[in-house]
């Protein structure tokens, strides 16, 4: 299990009750990006999801969510074309005790050559109906629900 390692000016959400969080959503074309979460990971380890990360600095939702895609993906800020805010909500989790606070997006991109990190052991470009066919992260159906006008479905 892969340690958290906390960089200056972060916050360790990791421990705590609630956990404001992004969950990135990437488009190219008429298809989505689902990503299957490594093994290593301490939440939801192998369920299929979006592009996470906590909202643990002071930077601006836009700058997280651009360095979050770079990291996890290898996508960088010159392929993105758009970023769409859904509805926040809130999604108890009693497994870990938590409450996340997630903050839904949909990251337009003009490219679908991804390069994976650590936190990923493999990915899929599927059709929005598609996702219902796989394992996913609890909550992860709701932040597609929360995109699917920014969708245009």
């Amino acid at each position: 299990m892969s340690k958290f390692q906390l960089k200056p000016g972060q916050i360790d959400y990791s421990g705590a009750r609630w956990a404001p969080v992004i969950n990135c959503v990437l488009k190219y074309k008429d298809k989505i990006l689902i990503i299957r979460r490594s093994r290593k990971l301490h939440f939801y380890p192998g369920y299929w999801n979006g592009v996470s990360g906590f909202l643990d600095d002071n930077r601006s939702l836009e700058q997280k969510v651009k360095e979050e895609v770079n990291e996890e993906l290898g996508i960088n800020e010159e392929s993105i074309i758009d970023i769409t805010l859904g509805e926040i909500f809130h999604k108890d989790e009693l497994e870990y005790k938590k409450t996340w606070i997630v903050h839904p997006i949909l990251v337009e991109v003009n490219t679908d050559k991804i390069k994976l990190d650590w936190e990923a052991q493999d990915y899929k470009w599927i059709n929005y109906g598609e996702a219902k066919n796989y394992k996913l992260m609890p909550g992860f159906e709701t932040v597609l629900e929360k995109l699917a006008v920014a969708l245009e479905l």
